[in-house]
């Protein structure tokens, strides 16, 4: 076949040559050549393929080892970068200047925390701090000594938080008005709370078709025995203390007398020290403030105006020209509004640094108290223990400031903290606590050991008792869900406990006994912590709650003020004047936050409180039922403070 291909050419010519021309005159085209064969290359002769010899294992462990090292140099490389990138846009947004001309403006619509956290700032794809007491209180200081700033206006349309929170608040807004500097308020319609921070400002602004509630304060709780009657669920229930009625609302369907006692004495204190702080700064009289809150005098802006609860009626425009004419501004002046988070931007620190080898530790102690670890907004015994610690073994801390805001939780580990507060002054350390909104009962026990205590007029405190509170769900799985429990056991009361039957009349003695051992001891500690005798703390214990200005009345209190008022008094006592301040534990970062997986259940606690509003208390009482274990040294009511 490669012959006949190669000769193609030579073979046409043989059989088919071409006829004599003709003869004629014209001239004949010369035929064409015949084309000469190209002559097909021969191809090569391959090399034999040679097989790979099959790769070691030592070169198969280095090819992946090297192949690992390199793709982890490249992530981290990756890695570094991202993090440069958001480091660069948090500086950027930390060496943020506000203009001269500035107003400081306080919009306090967000639960107010003790500390500020971290959460994403989808803008930069990074960080940001939420709102915290530390950092609102830090603000309103340093905007006294800024020559930027030239007063304060307060945004109250909205506001979310506690008596003794909005009172601290308050308070420092007063010793800001010492600087010269004004403060204004304005509110499309303002709640007591509001109202209440609002009248410490120089004027009060309240939109025309705006209303401030002014009615009084009362305590709500909701009863469960009803709901759990009608699911077959039994709460049996053990305490020492008349007044301890945090296990009411699941044995009771209203107010025991003694309850009811404590709750009315509460509140009708609260309620005495906003209408004395008012008095003062609107100079009505206080009993003129309880005949408008009695008849309900207010239902307009201009009846809040006629009873002088608030200077001007206007719009939200109006309040800021008068804003621009209180800063004596021409009309090419430009006056600008700046925001806390703006304002913290600016700041390189948020601690009272100096020079000074001294310190003063300030511990926060936040949330309710249970056994092992905690968080930020959890009392764990290990976790509130261990920094508790770290202050101690420092030997440049002269002093600690327990910070408590804390309505309780287990009495085992509050007994445990109690110890490491008792190792901080063997230590020879001196040790205040400062009282937040709560330090009732578990939050009490913790603080009872300080060297002195200092509390917010309306601080809940108090609160020395104890109860233990057994679920039995039994009937609820048999009768609703048709689920039974059967079990088997090695022991007469294996099964005690354990949330599918009642209590039987030995299980019972049980639990009281080891609830009156836990309130002997709680007593102990405070007798022993407050230089009282046994009885004594006995008598004003029984579970009662105190508000703060109380607690100073007989004894359980030693100064009322705030975080700076305790830090002070711990100096004092410590002997020092220069000092820095340091906290524990340290604020962790937002990427701290979601790789422990706190993030999530911090956005879904916020959306279930955001969500049910009002009726999350209900909410979080019931989860308690099945939650409580061990004997509860809890502040004596779940309530709403209106």
């Amino acid at each position: 076949m490669k012959d006949e291909v190669l000769n193609h050419g030579e073979n046409q010519q043989e059989t088919s040559a071409p006829e004599p021309p003709k003869a004629t005159s014209e001239p004949q085209p010369q035929p064409t050549p015949a084309p000469r064969a190209r002559r097909q290359r021969q191809p090569k002769p391959q090399k034999p393929v040679k097989t790979p010899k099959p790769e070691g294992r030592g070169r198969k462990f280095w090819r992946v080892v090297f192949g690992s090292m390199i793709g982890f140099i490249l992530a981290q490389i990756v890695m570094t970068f991202c993090g440069i990138f958001l480091l660069i846009a948090m500086i950027g947004g930390a060496s943020t200047s506000i203009p001269k001309n500035s107003v400081l403006e306080l919009t306090l619509a967000e639960t107010i925390a003790e500390r500020s956290t971290e959460q994403i700032n989808f803008s930069i794809l990074g960080p940001e701090k939420t709102e915290g007491l530390d950092d609102i209180l830090l603000a309103i200081r340093r905007a006294a000594d800024d020559k930027k700033i030239k007063g304060i206006s307060l945004n109250l349309t909205q506001v979310a938080a506690s008596p003794a929170t909005l009172q601290e608040i308050r308070r420092v807004l007063e010793e800001f008005k010492k600087s010269g500097k004004f403060v204004y308020a304005y509110s499309d319609s303002y709640s007591q709370g509001a109202y209440y921070l609002a009248s410490v400002a120089d004027k009060v602004y309240l939109n025309p078709q705006g209303n401030i509630d002014f009615r009084g304060m009362c305590i709500q709780s909701m009863y469960y025995k009803g709901l759990l009657d009608k699911l077959e669920v039994d709460v049996e229930v053990v305490k020492h203390g008349r007044y301890k009625s945090a296990v009411e609302p699941y044995s009771r369907e209203n107010m025991s007398e003694a309850n009811r006692e404590q709750s009315e004495a509460l509140i009708t204190s609260i309620w005495s020290t906003f209408c004395n702080d008012i008095s003062t700064s609107r100079k009505i009289a206080v009993e003129k403030l309880n005949e408008i809150a009695d008849s309900m005098l207010i239902s307009t802006a201009n009846d809040a105006l006629a009873l002088h609860l608030v200077d001007e009626v206007d719009y939200r425009t109006g309040y800021n020209k008068a804003l621009r004419k209180k800063m004596a501004l021409n009309e090419d002046d430009k006056a600008t509004l700046v925001s806390l988070n703006d304002y913290k931007n600016t700041w390189p620190s948020m601690e009272f640094n100096n020079k000074s080898g001294d310190k003063i530790a300030v511990v926060y102690a936040v949330g309710e108290i249970v056994d092992g670890q905690g968080s930020e907004t959890v009392i764990g015994s290990v976790t509130l223990g261990n920094e508790i610690r770290r202050a101690y073994q420092d030997d440049d801390v002269k002093a600690i400031v327990l910070r408590v805001n804390s309505p309780g939780g287990s009495a085992l580990a509050s007994e445990v903290i109690w110890n490491e507060i008792e190792q901080a002054k063997a230590a020879g350390k001196i040790v205040v606590t400062s009282m937040g909104d709560y330090a009732a009962s578990g939050g009490y026990y913790i603080s009872c050991n300080s060297d002195a205590i200092v509390a917010q007029p309306t601080t809940i405190t108090g609160s020395i008792g104890v109860f233990g509170m057994v679920p039995s769900f039994g009937n609820f799985l048999s009768h609703k869900l048709g689920v039974n429990v059967d079990h088997v056991s090695t022991n007469a009361h294996s099964d005690a406990l354990s949330g599918y039957r009642t209590m039987d009349a030995r299980e019972s003695e049980y639990m009281q006994n080891s609830v009156d051992a836990t309130y002997k001891t709680f007593i102990t500690r405070v007798a022993k912590g407050r230089g009282m005798q046994i009885d004594d703390v006995d008598s004003i214990g029984m579970g009662r709650v105190w508000t703060g200005a109380d607690g100073l009345k007989i004894g359980i209190v030693d100064k009322l003020g705030n975080l700076h008022d305790a830090i002070d008094l711990a100096a004092e006592k410590a002997g020092i004047t220069d000092f820095k301040v340091v906290y524990y534990p340290k604020k962790r970062s937002f990427f701290e936050i979601v790789n422990e997986n706190e993030y999530n259940e911090r956005e879904i606690e916020a959306t279930m409180k955001n969500e049910l509003g009002e009726f999350y208390p209900a909410y979080a009482a019931l989860r308690q039922i099945r939650h409580t274990q061990g004997v509860q040294a809890r502040l004596p009511m779940e309530f709403i403070i209106r």
